[in-house]
């Protein structure tokens, strides 16, 4: 059989890695004003690298099992909308800064089928994981179900309705164990050693790509946005 899981999470690597190295070379100083009018700097945030990390996401939350269905779901449908908006025109939107732009400049970036909005749901999603896989690398023998609650009410809950946080309370009860949790993480992987690893990589590299990511939330006006 091949190392599926293992190489799923060294695949979200260098897709990260590429990132790191495109947003290196292309991060130019150029004024962009948000809906506060206050200047900031551009960033090249290439599109494809980033809805493979996002595609990355979904297996991942396949591994914790059904009680993520609701958050999966959410992200695939986030996906397609940024994939859509690509498609409309290939060459303009390689950037996911550009669509921001675009609907920025049009008064629609707050609609709840906008890229802006999908963009920005992906995000927080990818702080979830990041904050799940944090507490994995720090202790894999933390009580699941507890890691997830609190992976959720850092990241998702604080924008979420009354509908959203009801629906996550009743998966939270569907969690798998510890043990079992992490069987199906390793299951591929050499080890657990060779799992933490992987994810002190993955999380060197996430890391600074999210504080840029908000920093463009934040430009744009989006980062403070709930569901509705």
């Amino acid at each position: 059989m091949e190392k599926q899981n293992s190489s799923e999470l060294r695949s979200a690597i260098e897709e990260l890695s590429l990132l790191a190295v495109i947003n290196l070379n292309n991060h130019h100083p150029h004024p962009v004003v948000s809906d506060n009018d206050h200047k900031s700097h551009d960033t090249y945030l290439p599109i494809k690298p980033f809805i493979s990390l996002c595609n990355f996401l979904l297996h991942f939350l396949d591994k914790i099992g059904p009680t993520m269905a609701v958050l999966r779901q959410d992200i695939n449908r986030n996906i397609q909308r940024l994939e859509k908006m690509h498609e409309s025109d290939p060459k303009l939107y390689t950037n996911v800064v550009e669509m921001l732009k675009k609907e920025a400049n049009e008064g629609t970036s707050r609609k709840v089928t906008s890229s802006s909005k999908a963009f920005l749901w992906l995000t927080r999603s990818l702080d979830f994981a990041a904050n799940l896989l944090e507490q994995i690398e720090k202790d894999t023998s933390v009580d699941m179900q507890q890691a997830v609650e609190e992976a959720y009410e850092s990241t998702l809950k604080p924008w979420h309705g009354w509908i959203s946080s009801t629906a996550y309370r009743v998966a939270l009860k569907l969690v798998p164990d510890n043990k079992t949790m992490i069987d199906i993480l390793t299951s591929e992987a050499k080890d657990e050693e060779t799992l933490k690893n992987d994810i002190k990589t993955f999380m060197t590299l996430l890391t600074p790509l999210l504080h840029d990511i908000h920093s463009i939330l934040e430009t744009y006006g989006l980062d403070r946005l709930k569901a509705t």
